[in-house]
């Protein structure tokens, strides 16, 4: 696929869905790697992709080139729609908890001088699995998914942004985590200030981001829970819905509006730019295509998830990035857990 700057980027979007040619489109934090392609030249032995009913993952995969994005990890495998499931070796070695507590401090000291309301910290953290980054995209059950050749595998359940035929633009940011085997989790997840302060903050800020490019917005349906099933069990998430109209150009506009929304503000925090930079200095790693977006255009229609749950191939080893808001309330231990309860496959 085809790499772009921001500003081509901006401008192939929005070419593209003037004239009403489907296309993806695969983005990265810091909007600096851009992929944009034509759907129907999107070659399946390097990209796989399933956004909801868009994929192109039904693909067979030859013997000759079913080496797609396959690691090896201790011994050899190879891919098949077969593959067995049932017993998946799945180890994760957490970052210590000081050096965990060292980002988290840095945070919370940035929000105690009132330079962020909301600070979404992540890290990473090292992986070793049965599964090759194709068994995970095959075998999860998410909403979205995507592989790009020996670099990255991600299988997200959070929607970015939905764009119908309409010009109705909507948003579904989703904040907050328990585990759903603990007694009363709903009832617990639903009651703790701590969350639902975090989900409050989100809310305005996606609310103000689509504000920015569409009229008459509002929040259609506030904190609402999710069950994510995965190879740990199944967790309990909160989302909330944001919708709001958007001009009657707007497919001439697809690119203008999407990065004008960009960095997802629930993977950043608020305010935006300054939030980013406690981020920065907070992490010490550089995201790439985590916490991007990805997505497609077609027939006036856009769909596009945030690049959460996500498996990063580093020089041969494998690492997962996840993380969770710290707020003035945030406990350290607690969020700390919350970033473990997040390492996981949806594969069960």
């Amino acid at each position: 696929m085809k790499l772009y700057s921001k500003q081509d980027a901006i401008e192939q979007m929005n070419r593209l869905a003037k004239a009403d040619i489907p296309y993806i489109f695969i983005i990265d934090y810091l909007q600096e790697n851009i992929f944009i392609e034509r759907i129907e030249n999107v070659d399946p032995y390097e990209t796989l992709f399933s956004f909801n009913s868009v994929s192109n993952s039904t693909h067979s995969i030859n013997e000759k080139r079913k080496d797609i994005g396959l690691l090896q990890i201790g011994k050899n495998f190879s891919y098949n729609k077969e593959t067995d499931v049932s017993n998946i070796e799945w180890h994760y070695n957490m970052p210590l908890f000081n050096s965990y507590k060292m980002s988290f401090d840095t945070v919370v000291s940035n929000i105690r001088r009132g330079n962020s309301f909301l600070v979404n910290l992540t890290c990473k953290v090292p992986i070793a699995t049965n599964l090759s980054l194709v068994d995970i995209f095959y075998n999860s059950k998410a909403m979205y998914k995507l592989l790009l050749k020996d670099r990255f595998v991600c299988f997200s359940p959070e929607i970015f942004v939905r764009i119908d035929k309409n010009g109705v633009i909507s948003s579904y940011p989703m904040k907050g985590t328990i585990e759903a085997s603990a007694d009363r989790a709903e009832e617990i997840l639903m009651n703790d200030e701590k969350e639902a302060a975090e989900h409050a903050t989100i809310v305005d800020l996606i609310r103000n981001d689509l504000s920015m490019v569409a009229e008459d917005v509002k929040v259609d349906k506030y904190r609402y829970v999710d069950t994510i099933y995965t190879n740990k069990g199944p967790i309990l998430q909160t989302s909330s819905k944001i919708s709001g109209c958007l001009p009657d150009d707007y497919q001439e506009r697809i690119g203008d509006i999407i990065f004008r929304l960009l960095p997802a503000g629930s993977i950043t925090g608020a305010p935006k730019k300054k939030t980013m930079e406690i981020i920065a200095e907070a992490e010490g790693y550089n995201r790439n295509f985590y916490t991007g977006i990805m997505g497609y255009y077609m027939e006036g229609c856009l769909d596009s998830g945030v690049m959460i749950r996500f498996i990063e191939n580093e020089d041969g080893k494998l690492y997962f990035k996840a993380g969770g808001g710290i707020t003035s309330m945030s406990c350290c231990e607690s969020e700390y857990n919350e970033v473990i309860q997040k390492v996981y496959v949806p594969i069960y």
